[in-house]
């Protein structure tokens, strides 16, 4: 994360406001935390505007609509979260991490798919509230296992 961040600089503002002292690593997560989840949001803007052209104008099954859709945001979010979000390590190998990224993204589309899925075609919600409910569930999954797997040698160093 870039020192100047903007972010960083409001959340640090907003902290001292309201006389929050938190430790120099909890601050740091807080940060990353917030940057995930603006990342996250335009993602999933993306995400949902796909979904909602491939379903309902191009009028694909919503399986393979929301495949392409979450695929379209996976490729935003990996630029935005190994540039802004994650201290990515000038040492990780960029192949490696790129590979650690897709393969846990694929078991979260996967999870995405299946919630989607089930709770649009086996307990009729519709398909705009299935997402948002998989997409939450997801959320929490991609952070866990980004946090994880991308800075993995930048945390061991």
């Amino acid at each position: 994360m870039e020192n100047n961040d903007k972010i960083e600089v409001l959340i640090n503002k907003i902290l001292n406001k309201i006389k929050l002292n938190l430790k120099e690593k909890h601050k740091k997560l807080l940060i990353q935390i917030v940057k995930f989840f603006i990342v996250g949001v335009i993602a999933t803007l993306i995400d949902f505007v796909f979904l909602f052209i491939f379903k309902s104008i191009l009028n694909l099954n919503i399986v393979l609509a929301n495949t392409l859709s979450f695929i379209i945001s996976l490729i935003y979010n990996y630029i935005a979260s190994t540039k802004w979000v994650f201290d990515v390590s000038e040492n990780n190998d960029k192949k490696k991490s790129f590979i650690l990224f897709i393969f846990f993204s694929v078991l979260g589309l996967m999870l995405n798919d299946l919630i989607v899925w089930g709770l649009s075609e086996k307990i009729g919600i519709h398909y705009m509230l299935a997402k948002i409910f998989a997409t939450a569930v997801v959320m929490v999954f991609n952070f866990i296992t980004r946090k994880m797997f991308l800075e993995e040698k930048a945390t061991n160093n």
